[in-house]
């Protein structure tokens, strides 16, 4: 875990889909600014944020942790799309690339999630240590 953050490519694209929520919510009615858009904002917000917080844990546990909340968080986003989509607020082609997006965050971190359970696993089997006999 001596990368930073910045350096994977997941957070990247968290964030680029953060700046998508961000310009798709931005033609929702007004009435919607602490509703709706607020949540969007939130949840995708939300995502980078636990990559780069449980990168900085120290533990491949605590970082997987995060993860899977980040993960949390895409699916939340996930069902806020949609339900946009339906009620026909924003950008019909925003709400589309930010879905395109948010599928593809979803499966990398799908990815980043299984990388550090095998990892953890790997840690936990460990090089076997010598057993001591003594013949008397």
């Amino acid at each position: 875990m001596s990368k930073s953050f910045r350096d994977l490519q997941v957070w990247r694209k968290s964030i680029e889909l953060t700046m998508l929520v961000y310009g798709f919510t931005t033609d929702f009615p007004r009435h919607e600014i602490y509703g709706l858009t607020s949540q969007m904002r939130r949840a995708s917000v939300s995502i980078a944020s636990n990559i780069a917080e449980g990168s900085a844990r120290g533990t491949r546990k605590d970082f997987r942790q995060f993860v899977k909340l980040a993960h949390e968080s895409n699916c939340e986003l996930q069902t806020q799309l949609v339900i946009a989509g339906q009620l026909r607020f924003g950008d019909p082609a925003k709400c589309e690339a930010a879905e395109k997006l948010s599928h593809e965050v979803g499966r990398m971190l799908g990815s980043l999630s299984n990388y550090l359970t095998a990892q953890i696993k790997t840690a936990a089997s460990g090089p076997k240590q010598p057993q001591l006999t003594t013949d008397n």
